[in-house]
């Protein structure tokens, strides 16, 4: 097995691992909390997640991963400045609580805004140890890592949600995870010392490269998370609530798919670049791949969302439903988003990519903005108009760098397109018959699910996908590394 199919093995262990996690915590809390307390957490989650993507870049994972020589006073000095710009924002954050409180007229959210703090100093610690980890392609470690991580989270979450610690359960429930992650990346770094020895050495080269890159992070984590501040605002927690699980259930696919390949695709796209390969056609054929798993998929969740959310989440969430619908059809426009970056960081112009994202963020706000007025459902429908034009505008600057015609792009999508119509023909019978009451709806979903994923191969089959065969040679990868297991646990077993 390659180094690259290697890595991807080992993070859709993590990611499928931690998806298991997902489900199950999902299912228990959401009966537990309800949406105007999960509402709280939300938007104490995204105040944290804002801040952290305004400095995280400066000497983190994107930075250790594209430089080409990288020292230890390189790895010190991206720690010292990383750590340093966290640890103020941490104490600004913790005592500036009640601004929050008083902007969102929510008196919970300063008990949470503290604790939350906490986690700013553990940051530091995560992004660059995991950084060094993913530059090495060391995901088997970072499996393990990321995996207990989890485990440790949402185990605390659940328990102290039964023990009535309200909003506050799935807090608690990050602080306990991220410091689990941080005592196991230190255990599998080595060097720890590494990281308590600060240094400034060569501080312009990190804080060049972080202006950019983290103005990137920062604007796109703004973006993604400006709905629950709008709503939270505009009008309360429960619409909060509502917006952030229907989101969540949207970026199902992102965390099967999109998050197991994420953290492989700089460090692969780096190496294809080193062994000759054509970055023009690495980016289309990604961008093929990805639309033909994707847009079978958003269009599955849309068509069964009522079946999905009601065994899921329980009958309370059952009004997302219309929620899910509207923003599975708008992310349909970002099947190759993960891919944009990665390729403009190999290109030399990760400046191109702040500048795309300063060109379709800003109305995107605007809109989503003015649709908070509007209810939970018309933030839903504004993103049917954002994201397609956001997907426009990275392609226009992709296309100046890789100069490929956009009928070449829809040739490498149109196979996906028709694959995609066979799945929804064969998902909206199944749905049908949910509806009709002809089958019991957990009965419906699984069917659904099993008739969709022949749809899909039967559709692979049909259209000659080059995808096929890249399946059938990871099927037998895998078969070979399952025997290989098994007969490692056979002789351990024995002896």
């Amino acid at each position: 097995m390659s180094s690259v199919q290697h890595s991807i093995f080992f993070s859709a262990i993590e990611r499928y691992g931690s998806f298991l996690l997902f489900l199950i915590s999902t299912a228990v809390l959401s009966r537990l909390l309800t949406p105007s307390e999960f509402g709280v957490y939300a938007v104490v989650n995204a105040i944290i997640l804002i801040l952290t993507a305004s400095f995280q870049e400066f000497g983190g994972a994107n930075y250790l991963i594209q430089k080409q020589e990288l020292s230890q006073s390189n790895i010190r000095t991206a720690f010292t400045i990383v750590f340093g710009i966290s640890a103020l924002i941490g104490l600004v954050l913790y005592l500036a609580a009640d601004v929050f409180v008083w902007m969102f007229k929510k008196q919970d959210l300063k008990l949470g805004i503290e604790v939350s703090a906490l986690n700013l100093l553990l940051t530091p610690f995560v992004v660059v140890m995991a950084a060094l980890l993913r530059r090495e392609m060391a995901f088997n470690k970072l499996a393990v890592c990321n995996l207990a991580s989890n485990l440790a989270g949402a185990l605390a979450s659940i328990l102290l949600a039964v023990l009535n610690f309200s909003f506050m359960a799935p807090i608690w429930g990050v602080l306990v995870g991220n410091l689990t992650l941080v005592v196991l990346l230190m255990f599998f770094s080595g060097n720890v010392g590494l990281f308590f020895r600060p240094l400034l050495s060569g501080y312009s080269d990190v804080l060049r490269f972080g202006l950019y890159s983290g103005g990137v992070s920062l604007i796109n984590v703004f973006y993604n998370l400006a709905p629950q501040l709008f709503l939270a605002r505009i009008l309360d927690f429960n619409a909060v609530g509502l917006f952030t699980r229907a989101n969540g259930i949207t970026q199902v696919f992102d965390r099967l798919i999109g998050q197991v390949i994420g953290p492989v695709v700089m460090p692969a796209i780096f190496a294809q670049i080193k062994a000759g390969g054509n970055l023009k056609n690495i980016y289309l054929e990604g961008a093929g791949y990805l639309a033909t798993i994707q847009w079978p998929f958003l269009t599955f969740v849309a068509i069964m969302a009522h079946p999905l959310i009601l065994i899921w989440l329980g009958p309370t969430w059952v009004e997302i439903v219309p929620l899910v619908r509207l923003m599975c059809i708008a992310n349909l426009a970002l099947f190759a988003a993960c891919l944009t970056y990665p390729v403009l960081v190999a290109t030399g112009s990760v400046r191109d990519s702040l500048i795309s994202s300063l060109i379709s963020l800003p109305p995107s706000l605007a809109l989503i903005f003015v649709a908070s007025f509007f209810g939970v459902e018309a933030v839903a429908a504004s993103m049917l108009i954002t994201l397609p034009f956001q997907a426009a505008v990275a392609i226009y600057f992709i296309r100046r760098h890789l100069k490929f015609e956009f009928s070449e792009l829809t040739q490498v999508v149109s196979k996906g397109a028709l694959i995609t119509l066979i799945t929804s023909g064969g998902t909206a019978i199944c749905a049908v018959f949910v509806e009709l009451n002809w089958l019991p709806t957990a009965v419906g979903l699984v069917l659904a699910g099993f008739v969709v994923s022949i749809c899909w191969l039967l559709g692979l089959v049909l259209t000659a996908h080059p995808l096929l065969p890249r399946l059938q040679l990871a099927a037998g990868e895998l078969f070979k590394v399952v025997l290989k297991s098994t007969g490692f646990f056979r002789r351990n077993l024995i002896r």
